[in-house]
């Protein structure tokens, strides 16, 4: 009896040792299994840190790499505007230059306009001299007559011949373009509207008007 007992205890404690074997080697493997893991988030986090820091560099390549391509843009950029701006000076100094000349010229066409009708003048003046030297002692006064109409037709010529021109008016139509009425007078119905008188003549210097003719017109 004392044996079946000592038996069994010995059994029990058997089977105890062998739980905590088991137990104990079951730590052991839970142990190394948490070892990988932590080993293997280690590497992953460090694999994360050696992404970032390319992604990193490579940034910063590219930003490197702008840089440069902005500052050869702006370069580039400011050559073109100093280029325009020397145009541009050039340009407005010719204008001034052009503009300067022109002026001059047109003020000396102006004074030698004058110049050439008071030349073309001078002949006449000369012969309306010599009529008036004549007539003082002519007797002969249809000569005397006869010599102021060839200088009149002189003067007439010259100035034909720098573009002045009479403006027609007496029998035509009125023309407030040509034309200036004074006076109004009774006419016939024939004359109803047309010039019937010209007090003072008109002129035109080639198609300018330089003096309207002053007419009297009837109605």
């Amino acid at each position: 009896m004392l044996k079946n007992k000592s038996k069994q205890q010995m059994s029990n404690k058997e089977v105890v040792a062998s739980e905590k074997e088991v137990a104990s080697e079951e730590n052991r493997t839970q142990g190394a299994g948490t070892s990988c893991v932590n080993v293997s988030d280690d590497a992953e986090e460090e694999v994360a840190k050696s992404a970032e820091v390319a992604d990193v560099d490579e940034t910063t390549d590219k930003e490197v790499a702008g840089d440069e391509d902005l500052k050869s843009e702006v370069e580039k950029l400011s050559a073109e505007c100093a280029e325009w701006r020397d145009k541009y000076l050039r340009l407005s100094a010719e204008f001034d230059n052009y503009r300067k000349r022109t002026l001059k010229e047109k003020m000396d066409l102006i004074a030698s306009g004058g110049e050439d009708v008071i030349k073309a003048l001078l002949p006449v003046m000369d012969d309306i001299d010599r009529a008036l030297a004549a007539m003082t002692d002519a007797k002969d006064v249809e000569a005397v007559r006869k010599g102021v109409e060839l200088i009149s037709q002189k003067l007439l010529d010259m100035l034909h011949g720098k573009g002045l021109s009479e403006i027609e008016a007496l029998g035509q139509e009125l023309d407030t373009d040509l034309h200036e009425a004074v006076a109004k007078f009774a006419a016939g119905e024939e004359k109803k509207g047309k010039i019937i008188d010209v007090v003072q003549k008109g002129y035109k210097l080639k198609d300018k008007v330089v003096r309207y003719a002053k007419v009297v017109v009837g109605e």
